[in-house]
C-alpha cells in the first residue's frame, strides 16, 4: 500500500535532513552505554535495535556496553539472596558473581545481540573475558573509623575498576561489518572474574578506540540545573562549578566524570541522553538539539 504523499514528504525531508551528520560521522567509532528503561520496555528495546543497525547500515561503527544491574537483582531474589550496596555498588561475592556473569554474559548479552540481528544487524555478544579484553582489578573503598588511626578499608567482593582494555577483538568485529555488544566483565592476573559499572566500561572503550563519541543512556532527560532544566555544552571548568554548587550530586556524578574523563582522553564528544524516548540515539547524532547533556573539551 502506497503512502499518501505527505508522509513520502515529511519521509524524504527527514532524510534529507540526515544526510550532513550521515557525511560527518561515517566511519566513526560511536561507543553506546545501554541501559536503563530502555532495556526494559519492549517498544524501546525494538526501537534501539533498530537504531544500532541503521547507524552501521550507513557507515557508522557502533559499539554496545550494556548494564544488567535489575535483571541480576531479580535473578537473586528468586534465588533468594538479598541484594546488598556500598556506596552505590552490589556487593559480589562469589555465588553473586556466578550470577553476575550468568546474567550480563548469557541472558541480557544474548537478548541484544538477538535484538539486533532480528533487525537486520550482524551482532557478536562477548564480555571482557574473552579474548582478554578487560584487564581488571580489584576495587576497594575507605571510610574513616574512629576505633582505627588510619581510614578503613573496605573490600566488597569481585568489584573491579578498569585496568587496561585490548581492542584486537573488538578491532577485528568492527572491521568484519560486526556490531560488538560487551557485557562490563573483567578479569584480573590471577583469573578472577571482576563486575565492573558500565558506565565505566563505555568510556574506557570509548577513549581506547578514540570514538568520536560516548553515548550513556540514563532514565533522565540529562543533567538537570536548579530550575529543572537540562544543562548541555558542558566542559571542565562548568562541571566543576555544578559540583561545588551542588547540580551535580548522587548517581549522576560518576556519569558527568565519566564522560568528562573520555572526552579529556580524546573522544570527540560525549553524550547522557534519555533512554525513555523513542529513537533516543537517533534524535542525538542525526539533530542539533539532541535529547540529553552534552560534554565537550572546552
Amino acid at each position: 500500500m502506497s503512502l499518501p504523499i505527505d508522509s513520502a514528504m515529511n519521509i524524504a525531508t527527514v532524510l534529507t535532513e540526515a544526510l550532513p551528520y550521515i557525511r560527518k560521522f561515517i566511519g566513526k567509532t560511536i561507543v553506546i552505554k545501554y541501559g536503563g528503561n530502555a532495556m526494559v520496555d519492549p517498544a524501546l528495546k525494538q526501537g534501539f535495535a533498530r537504531d544500532v543497525v541503521l547507524m552501521k547500515l550507513v557507515g557508522m561503527n557502533p559499539v554496545v556496553v550494556h548494564g544488567g544491574g535489575p535483571q541480576i537483582g531479580n535473578l537473586l531474589k528468586r534465588l533468594g539472596k538479598e541484594s546488598e550496596f556500598f556506596q552505590g555498588m552490589r556487593v559480589t561475592d562469589s555465588e553473586t558473581m556466578d550470577v553476575v556473569e550468568m546474567v550480563l554474559g548469557g541472558l541480557v548479552n544474548k537478548e541484544i545481540v538477538s535484538l539486533i540481528n532480528s533487525q537486520g544487524g550482524r551482532a557478536v555478544g562477548l564480555t571482557g573475558k574473552d579474548g582478554d579484553t578487560i584487564r581488571a582489578r580489584k576495587m576497594l573503598f575507605t571510610r574513616n573509623n574512629e576505633a582505627l588511626q588510619e581510614p578503613e578499608i573496605i573490600d566488597i567482593g569481585h568489584v573491579g575498576e578498569v585496568e587496561s582494555i585490548d581492542t584486537s577483538v573488538i578491532d577485528h568485529l568492527i572491521k568484519g561489518d560486526f556490531i560488538p555488544v560487551i557485557a562490563p566483565i573483567g578479569v584480573c592476573e590471577d583469573g578472577l572474574s571482576y563486575n565492573i559499572n558500565a558506565d565505566l566500561v563505555a568510556g574506557k572503550v570509548a577513549q581506547v578506540l578514540q570514538a568520536e563519541k560516548l553515548m550513556l543512556l540514563t532514565n533522565t532527560p540529562g543533567l538537570l540545573d536548579k530550575a529543572g532544566n537540562v544543562t548541555t555544552g558542558l566542559d571542565a571548568e562548568t562541571v566543576s562549578r555544578l559540583i561545588a554548587d551542588g547540580t551535580i550530586h548522587g548517581g549522576m556524578l560518576p556519569k558527568i566524570q565519566c564522560a568528562l574523563d573520555a572526552v579529556q582522553s580524546g573522544v570527540t564528544s560525549a553524550h547522557i541522553i534519555d533512554g525513555r524516548v523513542e529513537h533516543a540515539v537517533l534524535l542525538e547524532i542525526f539533530t542539533d538539539t539532541g535529547v540529553g547533556t552534552l560534554i565537550k573539551r572546552r
